[in-house]
């Protein structure tokens, strides 16, 4: 059953709490724009960061995750007009204001090439149209945009503005937002702006429910499950700290991010062939084929354990497969040369590249690490799947932190040692965290730089996050203000997700 996108005229429907603060800010940005635009805005369209708990990379392989929302969000008021452009203005004068018109057949001109803030907006503007067949005469659009989520430290900053286009787009257009067109949208509309990515960002912004996390499975299809987070007395809570190093995924998408999928999507391609069962219509057909539908498929039909409670089906299959892409992949550390990869595919190394998506995500690398990312692939998402377990297992006991926090512990270690994604100073800001009281501390989002989050006490929250202010911050960046430094490292719990906003 699809859900639409809520509206909402009271900001205690999104917020849990602060409300004075964020209706300040809903106020503020309706003053900017009735000062720019001379009008009142029809609505204010709101996507949400978010922070992944743990299941780091593995959402393009298929694998589940286990992201929450966060409180932090991108705000769009919008207005509809009766022409084709569109007028994008930000209420930080850092961002210039931009204009373009509609352009049929081609919607928008969006130039990956040149970094500007407005090309997440074009991207929004463009996948919007098109999923909802508006590609003739849209209607034109005043907006004004205002973003609380951090740039460039794996909060999701550029999907939430993402969202918020494709919502802002479609609701001015008069079209009923369902939640799951608007991530399906989301995803690919962000692709536009030369990332690859595999829909966890999206889906945690527009769907994620109030007080729980979300376990997110995308094979076969999407399903989002709420999960709430133990009982525990103290209560459990999470820091996010930013490491202060950013992390453009665009900017080093061949080297980082459309390079690990790239080689995620090789290995699968290799390790079907290796089962046997790459011409199987389910491999055959995949586009792309991930490691999760080599996993199905290899256990599809009568297996011994099909029943098997889920988290016992899960286990074994994931052990399988670890030792399956052992044997292949093992005597193979130090990488595939491409020619080997498609030596082995008896395929070309133009093909295969296309096959993968290479000539729409151009990546750089001599040798394809696939061992050492099928490794992080299979055992990150037991992990996750751990992960749910003890949160629904109704274990409040002192044993829930110690084992929520191992897992997290282990998903850093794989992130570092396994898919290379880390950096010297989130290795360091983990260890201090660890010693600071931190039951598991990781990377989130994509990595090399970008924020950590870790899992701690509640009634811990302010001392822990004053050691770390003290033995990483004033170390490393002592020019940040008393401000920054609340904006780089603070507490959360799980948010809401994307909503319209209209006025009463």
């Amino acid at each position: 059953m699809a859900h639409s996108i809520p509206t909402v005229t009271a900001l205690d429907e999104v917020y849990a709490d602060s409300l004075l603060l964020h209706g300040a800010r809903y106020q503020s940005l309706t003053e900017a724009f009735i000062e720019m635009y001379g009008a009142m805005p029809d609505f204010i369209a709101r996507a949400p960061g978010r922070v992944n708990i743990i299941g780091e990379h593995i959402d393009y392989c298929g694998f589940p995750v286990f992201p929450m929302a966060i409180v932090p969000d991108c705000l769009i008021a919008v207005k509809a007009v009766d022409e084709s452009v569109v007028r994008l203005a930000n209420v930080n004068s850092k961002y210039a204001a931009r204009e373009f018109g509609f352009q049929p057949g081609n919607i928008v001109e969006i130039d990956a090439s040149v970094h500007d803030w407005s090309n997440y907006f074009k991207c929004g503007y463009r996948g919007a149209l098109e999923a909802i067949g508006a590609t003739t005469s849209p209607v034109g659009m005043q907006c004004l945009m205002d973003g609380s989520v951090p740039i460039s430290v794996g909060l999701s900053s550029s999907s939430a503005f993402v969202c918020c286009a494709v919502m802002a787009t479609m609701k001015a257009n008069g079209r009923v937002l369902s939640q799951e067109r608007v991530v399906e949208t989301s995803v690919t509309s962000e692709r536009y702006i030369g990332t690859n990515g595999g829909g966890m960002d999206q889906t945690t912004s527009i769907m994620s429910q109030p007080q729980s996390a979300a376990f997110i499975e995308f094979s076969p299809m999407l399903r989002v499950t709420p999960v709430k987070l133990p009982s525990t007395t103290p209560p459990i809570a999470f820091v996010i700290a930013n490491t202060m190093v950013e992390s453009d995924k665009v900017a080093m998408a061949a080297t980082n991010y459309n390079l690990r999928v790239v080689e995620t999507r090789i290995g699968a391609l290799m390790l079907a062939k290796h089962l046997n069962i790459l011409e199987h219509s389910a491999c055959a057909n995949a586009d792309p084929l991930t490691f999760k539908t080599v996993m199905d498929e290899y256990f599809a039909g009568s297996y011994p354990g099909d029943r098997d409670p889920a988290v016992l089906k899960w286990t074994k299959r994931l052990a399988a497969m670890l030792e399956k892409a052992g044997a292949l992949f093992g005597k193979h550390s130090q990488g595939f040369t491409p020619s080997e990869c498609a030596d082995y595919l008896h395929t070309s190394v133009d093909s295969l590249m296309r096959r993968v998506d290479v000539d729409r995500f151009p990546v750089r690398a001599e040798r394809f690490k696939i061992l050492q990312r099928a490794q992080h692939a299979f055992s990150e998402a037991l992990r996750v799947v751990k992960f749910r377990q003890i949160c629904e297992s109704g274990n409040t006991s002192d044993e829930c932190f110690s084992a929520l926090g191992s897992l997290m512990n282990q998903s850093q270690d794989s992130c570092r040692d396994l898919f290379e994604c880390s950096c010297p100073e989130l290795d360091e800001l983990c260890d201090i965290a660890r010693k600071a009281g931190s039951f598991g501390s990781r990377l989130t989002g994509a990595g090399w730089g970008g924020c950590s989050v870790h899992l701690v006490r509640q009634d811990c929250c302010d001392r822990f996050i004053a050691t770390l202010k003290q033995k990483y911050y004033s170390q490393r960046f002592p020019e940040l203000s008393d401000v920054d430094l609340d904006h780089a490292v603070f507490a959360t719990l799980p948010g809401s997700g994307a909503a319209i906003y209209t006025f009463a």
